[in-house]
């Protein structure tokens, strides 16, 4: 009978030759670091983008729309708004940024005048907004005309 394991003469060790599967070869190196650096560069890709989708979420300029639309709800809910300066701030979505409208009345509705005094018609408001950027203090301008209705009048009609 023959003896199989490291004694057995077909299995022995032959000087300058090399086992098969003890090492990777060349080929089987590159593969990795090919599969290795795939996956590298897919992740770098997947970063960027994040930071750069959060970097466009960053609250930077003032919608002055949002202003407009607190303006437009005060004039329809508050019954003896007249000319004048209001001023706002917008909370905890803009810390620091603050607003200033000044309102005048431009064309009242025919000349009539409600009871408590404050005439309907149209106003013009001049907003300012001013924020803190990197140390800066923006502002930015608009005006906007607002219609306010005559509230709490009376038209009377004359029967003949």
């Amino acid at each position: 009978m023959k003896p199989f394991g490291p004694d057995c003469p077909r299995t022995a060790r032959r000087p300058g030759r090399r086992r098969s599967g003890t090492a990777f070869s060349l080929l089987e190196v590159m593969i990795a670091m090919a599969l290795f650096f795939m996956a590298i560069f897919a992740i770098l890709g997947l970063v960027s983008q994040n930071l750069r989708i959060a970097r466009s979420l960053a609250l930077g300029e003032i919608d002055i729309g949002t202003v407009a639309v607190e303006l437009t709800l005060q004039t329809l809910t508050n019954r003896d708004m007249a000319e004048g300066t209001i001023s706002g701030d917008f909370g905890d979505t803009y810390p620091g940024a603050s607003w200033v409208a000044n309102l005048y009345l431009v064309s009242s509705n025919a000349g009539a005048v409600s009871a408590r005094g404050t005439p309907g018609g149209l106003y013009q408001a001049d907003i300012t907004i001013t924020w803190p950027q990197n140390n800066l203090i923006k502002e930015r301008q608009t005006s906007l005309l607002l219609y306010r209705p005559q509230l709490g009048s009376r038209v009377q009609t004359l029967v003949p």
